[in-house]
């Protein structure tokens, strides 16, 4: 269900107003500095896997960060595994993880292979206990702003985005959770970078969908509340032009990944 969501959910996150300038491909060789780069992606798009693994190549930064992985999956990828996709996937449970095919993701891990590599998943049932209301915030919670609620605009909105992601086939009274969840993985993922970014010294490159992305509510905005000194430069990649200017520093346009309807799988 979660690659059949992946289309549809791209679509909607994109369309949100910034302040942003477009790129093109050749662009990804020659990035301006920043302690943390986010690399947005619609996670079953080869294309955006392929400029990911260019731009990481080009950046050469001390550690990644993925969305996809826990920190117990990131401590097994070690050095001698990270150009050998096969051993690695199978290391880190890849097949089992509900994420599109290594295969896509595999060449980021091969473009630094002295990267330090860093898990930022939250664990399947703390983030369902959130999304139930049953589950505590992190400890964390405030330096992340996750204690403040969303101004009344932008709660609406966002829960507007999770219902048309998940093609207004769930209840409505589950959207306030799924922006709650959505927050504590935004918050995740910034507190995986800036431990990165400690640890190593950087840059740090993140990987993740480019709903966290996001310039206005996502990891760069986590990472503005708690580390106001670390420069932060989010890349957004989307398969067609925003009807707005999109949420990212920078923002490229691929062709679309080939995908079954990513309604299909509410309708049986």
């Amino acid at each position: 269900m979660k690659t059949a969501l992946i289309a549809l959910a791209a679509a909607v996150l994109a369309a949100a107003p910034a302040t942003a300038e477009r790129i093109d491909r050749d662009a990804l060789g020659a990035l301006p500095e920043a302690d943390v780069v986010i690399l947005g992606e619609v996670h079953d798009n080869p294309h955006h896997h392929d400029n990911q693994a260019a731009a990481v190549e080009a950046l050469a930064p001390a550690a990644l960060v993925f969305e996809m992985l826990t920190e117990d999956q990131a401590a097994r990828a070690t050095p001698e595994l990270m150009t050998e996709p096969d051993a690695l996937g199978e290391a880190l449970g890849w097949a089992e993880s509900g994420w599109p095919d290594f295969s896509l993701y595999a060449p980021i891990f091969a473009a630094a292979p002295e990267a330090q590599v860093h898990g930022a998943a939250v664990p399947r049932d703390a983030l369902r206990d959130v999304v139930r209301g049953e589950g505590e915030l992190p400890v964390d919670a405030a330096r992340w702003g996750l204690d403040q609620p969303l101004p009344e605009a932008q709660q609406g909105r966002r829960e507007e985005m999770q219902a048309e992601a998940h093609c207004n086939a769930m209840p409505e009274e589950m959207m306030p959770g799924m922006v709650r969840a959505q927050r504590v993985r935004d918050a995740a993922l910034a507190r995986a970078a800036l431990a990165a970014s400690e640890e190593t010294g950087g840059p740090v490159v993140v990987i993740t969908g480019n709903g966290h992305a996001r310039t206005d509510w996502g990891v760069p905005d986590k990472l503005a509340h708690a580390a106001p000194d670390v420069s932060v430069l989010s890349i957004g990649q989307l398969e067609s032009a925003p009807g707005e200017e999109a949420p990212y520093d920078l923002w490229l346009v691929t062709p679309e990944a080939e995908r079954p309807d990513p309604c299909a799988a509410f309708q049986n």
